[in-house]
């Protein structure tokens, strides 16, 4: 059920619309009730100065030219999530935000389990469930590895499949997929793909226990089947890097990163197809619960169900079992990664000590324990675009990170560097625990296809160092440095507001793309 005449009662100009929007700090930003209709709680968001001119550039724009193809700024979907029932407290933004479907990418929104009126919202989590990231260490040098780059950038291009319709090698039956679905790395473990530590430097340790491979529906699975330990396409990679500074030792050394130069690998990939359906075939029942529970939003892209409705549990049911896939998948691709770099130094993985730093998540919605107003209570915490953050001695954390915070992996962008942050108390009173989780785009890919040159991307990274593998020509400009905001100011945001910590910066050597 969509609200007549949103997402504003009338037609406003930039400097009205400005009006609503009051700065609390020079990193942090309060939308106020008011900006869209129905509002329940305020919106928040954290940029800095550089950051807010671009959210202020289209917000402009679309106050000029008004909401002409259903386009909507990134403010505006922050707004309108605050609108929707059952939200506590605020919602929030991090400082890579922009447009998304429903929710703006790096929205985080938790609602109160209490509340028979609370709703989850596909929206929140988006399309590609459990995207996320996965860091391995190695014990290896930049001088090690400068020499053969260039191999070792192709033997990765050959062992991990990767592009839009790229099969996997691991070797998948129908009830191997169902048990992946359920049991996430515990399938992984038992099938030999994984180390038994792996899953302890993971958000969930891998599993979340939900999940009801019933719930997941034939077109989902068929689509996941042939897909397991695939990379995928868009802004999908797995990286070589370096590690260009250390700005805490301690929480570094206990991640085993102990040096600037140290080589690590990086992993960005999700659930694939099988994800993509999940959300679609979830949307396509929220609308009908919607209309018969009157359910009102701001936007159709907001469709959503009571948390208790049937819809509700059945998506969030198969939304465990595509985390779960997500979870397997990039295991499975951790497998490939390891015998590619055993066999190009002649050594086992564990002679490289190509352990896993962590695994975490920024598209998935999750049951967790938070203060309100100084109680404990249980929320469903969306968290789209935006990474878990938990501080120190959190029981959800490992026991090695209780005394550093949780580990946040933050890539960049191709030829940028990538982060790792931990987790702190104020993050977990502010942002129910979340920070960013890369640098977020700030031209479409279309807009980047047309203004940015093949060559002269290429040129660049050759000038930096950088060696790519690309199954995609069109890839090299729509995920060019140019394409996204300046990942360093993202970080520096999240790091002077507090809400997380720097720890790590990664500069990439070899860059593989779908």
């Amino acid at each position: 059920m969509v609200n007549e005449g949103a997402p504003s009662p009338t037609r406003r100009t930039y400097e009205e619309e400005s009006a609503f929007i009051t700065k609390l700090s020079p990193y942090h930003h309060r939308i106020e009730t008011g900006f869209v209709p129905n509002m329940r709680v305020p919106g928040i968001f954290y940029v800095n100065g550089a950051l807010r001119s671009i959210l202020d550039d289209e917000l402009r724009a679309y106050c000029d030219r008004g909401p002409a193809g259903g386009f909507l700024p990134a403010v505006k979907q922050i707004a309108n999530v605050a609108a929707l029932p059952g939200i506590v407290r605020h919602s929030i933004a991090m400082p890579d935000v922009h447009s998304g479907y429903g929710f703006s990418i790096g929205n985080v929104a938790a609602f109160d389990m209490s509340d028979p009126e609370a709703v989850v919202s596909p929206g929140g989590v988006g399309f590609d469930i459990n995207c996320g990231v996965r860091l391995l260490r190695t014990n290896l040098r930049e001088e090690d590895v400068l020499g053969v780059k260039e191999q070792l950038a192709q033997a990765l291009f050959d062992h991990i499949p990767v592009g839009v319709g790229s099969q996997g090698i691991i070797p998948t039956t129908s009830r191997d997929l169902a048990g992946a679905l359920e049991l996430g790395m515990d399938w992984s473990l038992r099938e030999g793909y994984a180390w038994a530590e792996d899953k302890e430097h993971c958000e969930e340790a891998g599993r979340m226990l939900g999940a009801d491979p019933t719930r997941v529906s034939p077109r989902a699975k068929k689509r996941g089947l042939p897909q397991m330990g695939t990379l995928g396409a868009g802004n999908h990679y797995a990286e070589i890097q370096v590690v260009d500074a250390v700005f805490d030792r301690a929480a570094a050394r206990k991640m085993g990163i102990d040096a600037v130069g140290q080589v690590c690998v990086m992993i960005h990939s999700g659930s694939r197809g099988l994800g993509h359906q999940v959300a679609t075939d979830a949307l396509v029942a929220m609308e009908r619960a919607m209309a018969r529970d009157g359910i009102p939003v701001n936007d159709r892209q907001l469709a959503c169900a009571r948390i208790a409705s049937q819809e509700g549990q059945d998506y969030l049911a198969a939304m465990a079992c595509a985390a779960n896939f997500a979870w397997v998948n990039r295991s499975s691709m951790t497998f490939l990664c390891r015998q590619a770099f055993a066999k190009m130094f002649d050594a086992t993985p564990d002679d490289l000590d190509m352990h896993v730093v962590y695994d975490v998540s920024h598209n998935i919605a999750k049951v967790e324990e938070h203060m309100v107003d100084g109680r404990m209570k249980s929320l469903l915490v969306h968290r789209k675009g935006a990474t878990r953050a938990f501080p120190p001695h959190h029981p959800l954390i490992p026991v090695d990170y209780q005394l550093t915070g949780q580990p946040v992996l933050i890539g960049g962008t191709m030829g940028t560097a990538s982060y790792v942050l931990t987790g702190t108390d104020k993050g977990m009173a502010e942002t129910w625990g979340s920070t960013c989780h890369g640098a977020g785009r700030a031209r479409s890919r279309n807009a980047a296809r047309n203004k940015l040159d093949y060559q002269q991307v290429l040129d660049s990274l050759k000038t930096k160092g950088i060696a790519i593998r690309v199954a995609s020509p069109k890839l090299v400009m729509e995920e060019a440095p140019d394409s996204y905001k300046d990942v360093d100011d993202v970080i520096e945001t999240c790091h002077q507001a507090g809400i997380s910590k720097k720890t790590v910066k990664l500069r990439p050597i070899a860059v593989i793309k779908g």
